[in-house]
């Protein structure tokens, strides 16, 4: 049965601090990873990374590690057989391993390197991790009575992604869709100020757990659908008013479109093209903070007539001699 040297495979020293530890499997994790790295072997460097740092994370593990390493040493060399090593460690010089089941290591640290609950191929351990810590293990611990069982694997399931869309009205005032989750028709409340790529998480609707594992969730990811109105930034919203030039140069009240309806919007006078008025808190609800909306920006648009009247012409000759 080959030594694991989990130390060596995180690239950390034997007095490694848990934050190191944690780093150096995190920068592994993120580089072997299945999703990311196809190459040859990287899916079983990942589950040796993974099993280095099921054991050192651990601080019982890793103390019943550390006193095996040495022990180990002085067995090979000796050149006795493993199963007398294995029969000594659980009967003697060392404490026994306990039987019972062995979680999948660290899955809140692979959440947030990965967005969900675990790996495919990452919740297999070696006969090395089991013989230690889930169960004697060999024909020696089965003559000491222990029997050799396979550490049984609790595996939270998958998480699961469905793509919905919704107009920005929707995104405005909140909404509901219905999804289908093998037969079953889900409710979920969609909440109003979500944007594109916002994810809505349904608590236990993923894939089944393994082992007794958690069911893993369901996420909807959010598309806001464009409206020909309104330009979006953050919370704040931008639209285009026309206004006509005797509006502009005399001022008065125009029409601006919102989300809830139509306002009322007065300009000053010499209101020039492209000028910006602001609405306050006409803009997107925060998702963040409830209660609190952005703001709605007016872009003034003053067409040109493009052809005048022989009176209006001739006003418009008068105002330039005036000027």
């Amino acid at each position: 049965m080959e030594y694991k040297d989990y130390y060596k495979i995180l690239g950390v020293d034997k007095k490694a601090t848990d934050k190191e530890i944690k780093s150096a499997y995190r920068k592994l994790a993120r580089k072997y990873h299945p999703d990311v790295n196809s190459s040859p072997g990287a899916e079983e460097r990942f589950k040796g990374i993974n099993e280095a740092n099921e054991v050192l994370s651990d601080p019982e593990k890793r103390d019943k590690y550390d006193r095996l390493g040495s022990d180990w040493r002085h067995w090979q060399q000796a050149g006795v057989d493993p199963n007398d090593f294995w029969t000594q460690f659980a009967t003697g010089g060392a404490s026994g391993p306990r039987g019972g089941r062995v979680q999948y290591g660290n899955m809140g640290d692979m959440g947030d390197i990965f967005g969900g609950g675990g790996s495919a191929g990452a919740d297999v351990f070696s006969d090395f991790f089991n013989a230690i810590f889930g169960g004697m293990g060999g024909a020696a611990a089965q003559q000491a009575g222990g029997g050799f069982n396979r550490a049984s694997q609790s595996r939270r399931g998958q998480d699961l992604e469905h793509a919905v869309e919704i107009s920005l009205t929707e995104a405005y005032l909140g909404t509901v869709r219905v999804v289908n989750k093998d037969g079953q028709r889900l409710n979920v409340k969609i909440p109003a100020g979500v944007k594109t790529g916002s994810k809505v998480r349904v608590r236990g609707k993923g894939g089944g757990g393994a082992g007794g594992g958690q069911t893993g969730d369901l996420f909807l990811r959010i598309k806001v659908a464009s409206d020909p109105r309104f330009d979006r930034k953050g919370d704040d919203l931008y639209t285009t008013v026309p206004v006509d030039l005797y509006t502009a140069v005399l001022g008065g009240e125009v029409s601006v479109p919102t989300l809830t309806g139509d306002a009322r919007l007065k300009i000053p006078a010499g209101t020039q093209n492209g000028q910006k008025f602001r609405l306050r808190g006409k803009g997107m609800p925060s998702l963040k903070n409830k209660g609190q909306h952005g703001d709605l920006y007016a872009r003034i648009e003053v067409p040109l007539p493009a052809q005048l009247t022989s009176q209006q012409r001739k006003l418009f000759e008068e105002l330039r001699k005036t000027s």
